[in-house]
């Protein structure tokens, strides 16, 4: 292993340029768990959160995913405090249109004023003049999509926003958000042990559309002591959650999978997954293994 892998080992993880524009190593880091209990309020620990960003940061992770709703807006500001002033080639991807009205309760709104006023509010939290990745969190089904997206155009074009992406589509609401505004991105569930958008992630591969998944580490049986994911974690000196997100390099160029946690002894076994490299053997085992 190189030094470079050693010090900076979200390096291994390749890269991908977001809207074709924004390079960064395709293992990130998702801040959504930096919040208190129910994705609510403050965290227990906000130093500890703090040394886990610029911990990431130092591994050579370059890509952030959050949200206005992480907290709301906890996940913002923690980010802004750990990193402040940014580094050139740090990326931070945000999200608006789910709401929260309590711990663990999201409801979609697609007002295009609700939009816009959650779009400044990220700015200033995160103290940044243009974002560089926005996502719309949710579709609101009780507002047009074209007013949705549209406003997110309109902030666009005003320069708040450099690139727009979606979250949670299928591939019919992919392609008519494509109608209405160019999308970069999308960010739905993935992982090991849940495949079930596995057209969206071929569309997006057939259109390089960076595919954000959520809940990357997710293995539930399969890292059962025993189970199947066992054999091939010996042999590389894994754990089984380094394992999944291995798999997800492996399986397509356009994932970015984001794994989060609140501790740094956990970032760091996160981020070591990328200097893990599956034979084609250990890729169809994992991959038949769910």
């Amino acid at each position: 292993m190189s030094t470079n892998v050693e010090s900076r080992p979200a390096d291994a993880s390749g890269t991908f340029a977001i809207g074709g524009d924004l390079p960064v190593n395709r293992l990130g880091y998702g801040a959504m768990q930096i919040t208190g209990p129910g994705v609510w309020g403050d965290p227990k620990d906000p130093d500890e959160v703090v040394r886990v960003l610029r911990r990431a940061v130092e591994l050579g992770v370059n890509f952030i995913d959050t949200a206005d709703s992480y907290g709301p807006f906890v996940s913002e500001q923690l980010i802004r405090k750990a990193l402040h002033p940014y580094a050139d080639d740090l990326v931070i991807a945000t999200k608006g249109g789910l709401t929260r009205s309590g711990p663990g309760d999201w409801r979609p709104v697609g007002r295009p004023e609700y939009l816009r006023q959650q779009t400044e509010l990220s700015l200033r939290h995160l103290g940044v003049d243009r974002i560089d990745l926005y996502q719309l969190h949710r579709i609101d089904r009780k507002v047009p999509l074209a007013d949705q997206l549209g406003e997110l155009v309109l902030l666009q074009q005003e320069g708040k926003i450099r690139h727009i992406g979606v979250s949670q589509v299928s591939v019919e609401q992919l392609k008519q958000a494509r109608e209405i505004a160019t999308i970069v991105s999308v960010q739905n569930l993935y992982n090991l042990a849940n495949r079930t958008d596995e057209a969206v992630l071929d569309y997006a591969a057939a259109e390089n559309i960076a595919f954000i998944p959520w809940f990357p580490i997710a293995t539930g049986e399969l890292a059962k002591p025993g189970g199947p994911l066992d054999a091939i974690a010996e042999q590389h000196g894994a754990s089984p959650a380094q394992l999944a997100l291995a798999w997800l390099l492996r399986r397509s160029p356009v994932l970015l999978p984001i794994p989060g946690t609140s501790t740094v002894a956990h970032v760091e076994e996160n981020i070591a997954a990328a200097a893990i490299t599956l034979t084609d053997q250990d890729f169809e085992a994992l991959s038949a293994a769910a």
